[in-house]
């Protein structure tokens, strides 16, 4: 084991997101190693990725970063280059998804990362640090919504799932996910034009997300053997009004809004199900099987297809535009270029 030790001389790039009054400012600068924070690894980080979360950071749209000033970036991947933590060594490759990296200690859009040795999981061999992150909080978080569907029996034979917000990060992996295991994949989106995208990725129908995106009735015609949904708000709503008697639905967004305007009619009428899908604090034992699966069963040609790559300079456009609901799949930043 090798203790951090600090060097003020020494300086790693990174994105600052700083707040002075209500004015938020975000720029590529270098920043002294000894301001890291606590932990007991150091990671070089090689990649890492704009999700939504990220986006509301570094546009400052949502109050995700808790303490300024602050590294985003709530994933990252990379290489051991210090550690005092007994299951790391410099040398091993690591991911971390959540323990509130990027919005209450300094995240992975970086050169270096400071963290705990209990919060990380071991590469698979099977990925490369691109493709992990080309996974990233995304495909994980798309990862534990079909591992719920399946704690809760729902199999291929029993209907259609649908897949809301599809084209987005979380909703392309769920899309190819659950199509590998044989399921019948309904694809909401607002980008219809992503039809062909979607479709390639498995999605066997397209709905328009406006069809199930404004208020509607408590129960509604039966439709959806079970539901990832990405969105919140009325969206979520809808789809558990027309799930079918014992369904499941996994909810991990608010793209739509936080509130969640429905009644207990189809809980208590149709014996249906509502999971609560937490990407942030999961215990390291599902975290290490949600990574073993993603290496065994993503199918890594539809990853590359929805994955483009990008340089740290370009990370606060990205975010904009993720915001605005202009990406399509996943977004991966090289911290090296």
């Amino acid at each position: 084991m090798t203790t951090i030790t600090s060097n003020s001389t020494k300086t790693f790039r990174a994105v600052l997101i700083e707040k002075n009054g209500s004015e938020q400012s975000t720029k590529l600068i270098p920043v002294k190693q000894d301001s890291l924070p606590s932990g007991d690894v150091l990671v070089k980080v090689e990649h890492s990725t704009i999700n939504y979360k990220d986006g509301l950071a570094l546009t400052g749209k949502s109050p995700v970063v808790r303490s300024f000033p602050m590294i985003p970036g709530i994933d990252f991947c990379g290489t051991v280059v210090e550690s005092s933590h007994k299951d790391w060594k410099p040398g091993d490759r690591a991911i971390l998804n959540g323990w509130g990296t990027g919005e209450t200690r300094w995240g992975g859009l970086s050169e270096l990362a400071k963290t705990y040795g209990d919060w990380l999981v071991p590469l698979p061999h099977s990925l490369s640090s691109q493709q992990a992150m080309a996974i990233g909080t995304a495909g994980y978080t798309a990862m534990l919504s079909v591992m719920a569907l399946e704690r809760h029996q729902i199999k291929p034979s029993a209907g259609p799932i649908l897949v809301t917000g599809a084209s987005g990060g979380v909703g392309s992996i769920a899309v190819s996910l659950l199509s590998h295991r044989g399921y019948q994949v309904v694809a909401s989106t607002g980008k219809l034009e992503a039809a062909g995208y979607l479709t390639s990725l498995g999605a066997t129908s397209i709905i328009d997300r406006n069809d199930i995106s404004a208020p509607g009735k408590s129960l509604q015609k039966e439709k959806w053997a079970g539901a990832i949904d990405t969105v919140g708000s009325t969206t979520l709503a809808n789809i558990c009004a027309s799930l079918q008697y014992g369904a499941v639905a996994t909810t991990c967004g608010m793209a739509q809004g936080l509130d969640f305007p429905s009644s207990v009619a189809p809980f208590i009428l149709r014996g249906i199900t509502l999971c609560g899908i937490d990407s942030v604090m999961a215990p390291l034992n599902i975290r290490q099987e949600a990574w073993k699966r993603l290496a065994a069963e993503l199918d890594l040609r539809s990853l590359e297809a929805m994955t483009v790559t990008i340089p740290l300079d370009e990370v606060q456009e990205a975010g904009h535009r993720i915001v605005e609901g202009k990406v399509r799949g996943r977004i991966v930043v090289d911290v090296g270029i």
